[in-house]
């Protein structure tokens, strides 16, 4: 490893991304819940996106409450790093809790009240734990470490569906399709437990506040910040906005597309394996964007950028076989992963350049998903929008504060706010899913559910069209090409 690699805190960075696997395990548990919610309380599909709603609805409320409380009192420099994340550790300790009276008193509102109350924890996680992981070590391999706790929440999300799946239905012989909401109890009081332990080894543990210089500076900048000074920001704020948006939608809508006749009616029971294959393709694509963190040579670099990717589908098939999954359908899908690794190789380091090739892969996998003729082929073309998806968020985040100097802070923290997409845009998409009901029959020969890929699909559009527009805008403030390699959220 370079002398920039050893100047990495690892001791206290290891202790902070155990947080960033908790992000990833309970955004792929509500996938879970999404299918089953909407069989319990007989939701429409658009009311069962409420569950994605109110989980990413919290950060943009938790944000706004942050940085309105951040104008009077600099929480981080009052409580410190540590104090602050172990406190948004406990409210999400709050909020797992909170599913036992729901389940007992089986209210579908008292769910998105615990729900929320979840992400109000994690948008307080988020805040501190971006910002620390960059700061644990030499700001030059800042990225690098984000990357490598990208990679660990992803990890979190792609065995989190599997084992709530176990966890709720149970696994090979034994496996149920009727579901109770007592079996929610169990898996969120363990849940909760666990928060509360690794808040109180957050509190213990030897993580150090960074300096405080750079939040001075911050500070000063403070009175003459105008976010429409750059556009680059502001295009950039909708950017994050919409790719959290198309993220979450294409996945929280994936049960009831499954369900349809046209992809082979698959129940609630047999969901969990697509949702792991899903938040598994982003795990596959940041894991091959952490292979730049090692100081290796050209050669062994490529190679790692085939083998890495290659050990992260096996993990995902492991971890199917293990909960008795059969995943014999999943074999075609190296095919994306290899045309995932050659479009990467194109991208290179460059943010704007690999923003612009992702946008437009994702959207011809979208069109191809809409238009090709076997469910079975077509289905694996929506999921591998995670792969295209996993390394943008790094490349919109890095053009986005590009020049905004004392201001980075400010607008980082106005990017985070932009999470709420997670919430709004399912409902989009969900919406039309409805149409299904409300005008059977579907359109341009297929169900309106399928059709309901066109929101993912304007969503690639855009991302396409900011990653090749903003170095333009940067270029004529004489803003120098920015670098980036994959990170996750």
């Amino acid at each position: 490893m370079s002398s920039e690699n050893v100047q990495t805190k690892w001791g206290q960075f290891i202790s902070l991304i155990i947080v960033f696997f908790f992000w990833g395990f309970v955004g792929s548990a509500n996938d879970i819940l999404i299918p089953v919610f909407k069989k319990v309380f007989t939701l429409s599909q658009v009311q069962s996106q409420l569950v994605a709603w109110a989980f990413y609805a919290a950060y943009f409320v938790g944000s706004i409450i942050f940085f309105l409380v951040s104008l009077k009192l600099d929480v981080l420099q009052k409580f410190g790093y540590k104090r602050t994340l172990s406190a948004g550790l406990l409210l999400s300790a709050v909020g797992s809790f909170l599913f036992i009276p729901a389940a007992t008193m089986e209210s579908f509102p008292f769910f998105l009240t615990a729900l929320f109350t979840v992400g109000l924890g994690f948008s307080i996680q988020q805040i501190v734990a971006n910002p620390l992981a960059i700061k644990m070590g030499s700001p030059n391999t800042g990225a690098h470490r984000l990357t490598l706790a990208g990679g660990i929440n992803s990890f979190g999300t792609t065995i989190g569906a599997i084992l709530l799946g176990i966890a709720l239905f149970g696994m090979g012989d034994n496996k149920k399709t009727a579901l109770s909401l007592e079996d929610i109890k169990l898996p969120f009081i363990i849940l909760g437990l666990a928060f509360i332990v690794v808040a109180v080894f957050m509190n213990f543990s030897k993580i150090e506040d960074p300096e405080k210089e750079e939040e001075a500076i911050i500070k000063d900048g403070h009175s003459k910040f105008n976010i429409l000074d750059y556009p680059q920001l502001y295009l950039g704020m909708l950017g994050i906005f919409i790719y959290v948006g198309t993220e979450v939608t294409i996945i929280s809508n994936l049960p009831a597309l499954l369900h349809t006749n046209e992809f082979g009616n698959v129940l609630e029971d047999a969901i969990a394996p697509f949702i792991a294959l899903y938040w598994g393709s982003l795990m596959i694509g940041r894991w091959n964007g952490g292979v730049n963190v090692f100081n290796t040579s050209n050669l062994v670099n490529t190679a790692l950028k085939f083998i890495v990717p290659a050990a992260a589908f096996g993990v995902i098939i492991g971890a199917n076989k293990f909960a008795a999954h059969d995943v014999s359908s999943f074999y075609i899908y190296p095919i994306w992963i290899l045309l995932f690794i050659a479009v990467s190789f194109v991208g290179g380091k460059n943010a704007g350049k690999t923003l612009t090739l992702f946008g437009a892969s994702g959207l011809t996998m979208m069109v191809l998903g809409l238009a090709w003729p076997d469910p079975e082929i077509a289905k694996f073309f929506f999921i591998s929008g995670g792969l295209f998806l996993s390394i943008m968020w790094p490349s919109i985040f890095d053009l986005a504060i590009a020049g905004l100097g004392k201001n980075t802070g400010k607008a980082s923290s106005f990017l985070i706010m932009m999470i709420l997409g997670g919430g709004v845009i399912p409902l989009v998409q969900g919406s039309i899913c409805d149409f299904d009901i409300s005008h059977p029959g579907g359109i341009f020969g297929i169900t309106w559910t399928h059709f309901s890929y066109i929101i993912p699909l304007l969503g690639f559009a855009y991302l396409g069209f900011y990653g090749f527009y903003c170095p333009k805008i940067l270029k004529k403030q004489g803003i120098s090409h920015v670098e980036s390699e994959g990170g996750g959220h």
